[in-house]
């Protein structure tokens, strides 16, 4: 029996396969710092426990709007206005159950076969996997370490062809942590625009910025996709809770894959997520502070060992550094770490040939397991003998 061909170029998420081997190790013993995986060491806010309890005891459990329960949207529409002061319309909000249903949602209904998106490389493992599997054609864009992992305008045309449908952003990014400064995506607009493209945002990162400040690519232009959703800002990666706010001509379409596919997302999830956005800002205050800590530990502590990190990431919680001085596989380099230091780290090559030569560090882990962390990174480059 044959496997069917829209498989074929989907390709394995290596920070699973880092992780499945940590699995392995742990259950022997081993102990395992673990900076390859990007989930919150928190727990979920006070008030998003608080919520889902009251709706188990209400028994909301039922099926929700397809496009998500008002109250959730209505929430997201608010925290749109008071963060970035765009005017979203609930209507134009689909909830998924995570970001990844919203772009296969997104991806199934703008794609036609060999239609192209434009997407960073290096760019967050799974982009190009959805792009393939609805027969798309993923156009992959260098974007350097001299410039923050960043796009620039002209690399961006150089890659328009009469098939291009969207472009694709990511800020803060992974696996970089940068992000898109605001004259650069005026910029990166203003390319769209000239050429009528969409543009798609995924800002999944929002809220997780140290220095300057994140922008949403509504607040440039509303020829655009939002992805967005709680399990990074409010560390409800397991509650499986996500958004994509949509040009209104797009939200039926999406809406009856929706009730095809999904039916809806999880009915006290949306509660939860609803409180989050109203009632959880103390802490994801403290979060971020934490975050900052630790980001400016992890930096300082691969700059003393070598490391070359040319524009220091400000958000997410990675820090992805130039290893070409070590290795040029980063896949055998990681798994060499694993193997040797007991630390979990992510090759660059899961991100785009384009990050072969780097690895990215997480940093969502605590300050003890990150100085542990970091102590072993230290001993493992002075034992290293290629």
């Amino acid at each position: 029996m044959t496997i069917a061909r829209r498989c074929e170029n989907i390709t394995p998420f290596i920070v699973m396969d880092i992780l499945e081997k940590i699995h392995k190790m742990e259950a022997q013993g081993i102990e395992v710092v673990h900076m390859e995986i990007g989930e919150p060491d928190f727990s979920v806010p006070e008030c998003v426990n608080r919520v889902s309890m009251e709706a188990f005891a209400r028994n909301e459990t039922c099926y929700t709007h397809s496009l998500g329960d008002i109250r959730l949207r209505d929430a997201i529409s608010r925290y749109h206005k008071d963060t970035y002061n765009t005017t979203v319309d609930p209507g134009q909000i689909l909830v998924t159950s995570g970001t990844s249903p919203a772009m296969l949602l997104l991806f199934s209904a703008l794609v036609d076969p060999g239609d192209e998106i434009i997407i960073s490389d290096p760019h967050y493992a799974c982009y190009a996997n959805f792009i393939n599997y609805v027969q798309g054609v993923p156009v992959k864009v260098k974007v350097v370490e001299d410039e923050g992992f960043v796009y620039t305008p002209e690399a961006i045309e150089a890659a328009i062809t009469p098939r291009t449908k969207a472009i694709f952003i990511n800020s803060p990014s992974n696996p970089t942590g940068n992000v898109i400064p605001k004259e650069r995506m005026a910029e990166i607009v203003a390319v769209a625009e000239s050429h009528g493209l969409y543009i798609i945002s995924d800002e999944i990162y929002h809220g997780l910025v140290y220095e300057g400040q994140e922008h949403s690519i509504l607040e440039f232009t509303d020829k655009a996709f939002v992805l967005n959703g709680f399990s990074k800002l409010f560390a409800m990666t397991g509650l499986r809770l996500g958004y994509l706010i949509a040009p209104p001509h797009f939200v039926r379409p999406l809406q009856v894959l929706q009730q095809n596919f999904f039916i809806c997302a999880n009915s006290v999830a949306q509660l939860a997520g609803a409180a989050a956005l109203t009632d959880a800002k103390r802490e994801t205050d403290e979060m971020r502070q934490i975050y900052n800590t630790r980001r400016l530990y992890v930096i300082g502590r691969l700059k003393a060992m070598g490391f070359k990190i040319k524009v220091e990431p400000t958000g997410a919680f990675y820090v992805f550094v130039n290893a070409k001085h070590i290795s040029h596989d980063s896949y055998s380099l990681a798994f060499d770490i694993l193997e040797k230091a007991h630390i979990g780290v992510t090759p660059g090559i899961d991100f785009g040939a384009n990050g072969e030569g780097y690895l990215r560090f997480s940093y969502a882990n605590s300050m003890e397991n990150l100085i542990k962390g970091m102590d072993r990174m230290e001993t493992y480059l002075k034992e290293y003998d290629g």
